[in-house]
């Protein structure tokens, strides 16, 4: 299943609304969706040189409105976010809330949320769980716009310059 949905994203990428389903691609993997949109940016930069900036930032935009859904989903339904926990294998514990809401959790989960960020680890999970400890939003929107913004600026640079 995943390498179809995989398939699917790098041949949607060639489409003429590639961008359109960009955004949408996005805005579902910060919440849910198992496919980064890395697998789109790539060949979209390739492509369409000269339009590097304007993919990185739908991605950028579109992600970070993701992430407020995914923490929406965390802060408010409990059920779904442990629903997808399930699915991507992780284990949602009950003193989860607690470990992270106490004494140092808020720069313990700062430093996990700005890995993220920046890195492969499920975005989508750190962005439900923190909703589920009721992490400072405007730290976690400002978090998410600089990482978001830097991984996929950075991401659309490479097929620019070795092009």
């Amino acid at each position: 299943m995943i390498k179809k949905l995989y398939d699917k994203c790098v041949t949607w990428a060639g489409y003429k609304y590639a961008k359109q389903i960009l955004a949408i691609e996005a805005f579902i993997e910060s919440s849910f969706f198992p496919i980064p949109p890395d697998v789109m940016i790539i060949p979209m930069v390739i492509s369409k040189k000269n339009e590097f900036i304007r993919i990185a930032l739908i991605a950028t935009i579109f992600s970070v409105l993701g992430a407020l859904f995914g923490y929406y989903i965390g802060y408010s339904l409990n059920e779904v976010a442990i629903k997808i926990f399930e699915f991507y294998g992780y284990e949602y514990s009950e003193n989860f809330k607690e470990k992270f809401t106490t004494g140092g959790g808020f720069f313990a989960w700062l430093g996990i949320l700005i890995t993220a960020g920046f890195t492969p680890l499920p975005f989508k999970l750190l962005t439900i769980s923190s909703g589920i400890i009721h992490f400072n939003l405007i730290s976690f929107i400002f978090i998410c716009i600089i990482t978001r913004a830097v991984s996929y600026t950075h991401l659309t640079l490479p097929p620019i310059l070795l092009v």
